[in-house]
């Protein structure tokens, strides 16, 4: 197999390290977004160089591979996740390998910015790169009013949740320590419809108890990388040290973690 892939990799001028480099990254975040880093950049265009390489080399883990060629995104499910827009793999169903959960207020938070990204998307308010800008006010009204939850009071605690999110590239925010300011402005991706059924926001949107059995429904339906998750903070230092190193790009991803979620 390494023969093979060693062939594949010589058409393409590029090597084994810069192989692994991507599919690594890939197993341990989960996801790559082209707009998110200098460092997510340069792997998304090699992936593109490697896709069709990197699929067969993952099929046999049984993972699989959502590629958003428009929106220039790659996320990873697990074996025998049900992941929504595509069909089930049957021969995977039941399998729990490499899954994390996400704690009931990351599902509720992730559940919320869905239906405020649904919300937009009917109402034309979609960039070009299919992301749609949400007030912390207006995100916090429509928790209380879907879930009757609020986000956390203490500074330290909402950043922590914000930034699960963030690693799993469902957010983007310009200063986490504006996160109690009601003014501030997130940038939801598109990558939040994989997250979030339609049918579960339909649930959401026309019962009329608190939310909790769906937000606990939901519990193992949008998870992600716990590990990545404790490094978020590595992205800022790594992006400075792709703008003065030209090789710098280990980015502390050297181990596959218990990876990504459904």
């Amino acid at each position: 197999m390494l023969q093979a892939i060693d062939k594949e990799l010589e058409k393409q001028g590029l090597n084994q390290r810069e192989f692994s480099e991507l599919v690594v990254r890939l197993l341990d975040y989960g996801v790559i977004c082209r707009d998110e880093s200098q460092i997510e950049q340069q792997l998304y265009d090699r992936y593109l160089r490697l896709e069709e390489l990197v699929a067969d080399y993952l099929t046999v883990l049984g993972v699989r591979i959502q590629h958003d060629p428009r929106f220039q995104f790659v996320r990873l499910f697990p074996p025998g996740a049900q992941v929504p827009g595509m069909d089930e793999d049957q021969q995977q169903s039941g399998n729990q390998a490499f899954r994390s959960r996400l704690s009931q207020s990351e599902v509720a938070l992730t559940i919320v910015l869905r239906a405020q990204y649904d919300k937009a998307l009917r109402e034309g308010l979609v960039d070009e790169q299919g992301c749609v800008m949400v007030s912390l006010e207006s995100l916090a009204i429509a928790m209380k009013n879907l879930l009757k939850r609020t986000l956390p009071d203490n500074l330290t605690e909402r950043k922590q949740l914000f930034r699960r999110l963030k690693q799993l590239r469902l957010v983007q925010i310009s200063n986490e320590d504006q996160l109690t300011d009601g003014d501030l402005w997130l940038r939801v991706r598109p990558m939040i419809m994989s997250y979030v059924s339609d049918q579960v926001l339909s649930e959401l949107m026309a019962g009329g108890d608190d939310g909790a059995e769906v937000v606990a429904a939901e519990g193992t339906a949008a998870t992600g990388n716990a590990d990545a998750a404790e490094n978020a903070e590595a992205e800022t230092a790594e992006e400075t040290q792709a703008e003065t190193a030209e090789d710098a790009q280990s980015d502390n991803d050297e181990t596959p973690a218990s990876l990504f979620g459904e």
